[in-house]
């Protein structure tokens, strides 16, 4: 089976093409594809893993053509970033508006 696997950084993309044989799991993909001595900040008990930008489990089998893909942690939290924006723009609004 031939399967991809993914770890995106902001400047470049992993792209690991492997073969694997019947009922492999993610994990052992992960481990056969040698990512993890690519990259050294990758720790799979901290980050997460999905198959086609779902969320998946580690012991998952996996299917002939599935994209693993690495995820990094994120840096800032979505909604207080989210909060933050809001509440520069409201201020910059209210004294341009009034």
């Amino acid at each position: 089976m031939n399967i991809q696997i993914v770890y995106a950084l902001p400047n470049k993309q992993i792209l690991l093409n492997i073969v694997i044989k019947q009922k492999t799991t993610v994990k052992e993909a992960i481990l056969q594809s040698g990512i993890l001595s690519i990259r050294n900040d990758i720790d799979l008990n901290k980050n997460k893993v999905g198959i086609f930008s779902k969320i998946t489990k580690l012991s998952k089998v996996l299917s002939n053509g599935d994209r693993i893909e690495i995820y990094r942690p994120l840096l800032a939290d979505p909604k207080e970033i989210r909060r933050k924006r809001e509440k520069k723009y409201n201020l910059n609004f209210q004294q341009n508006y009034y």
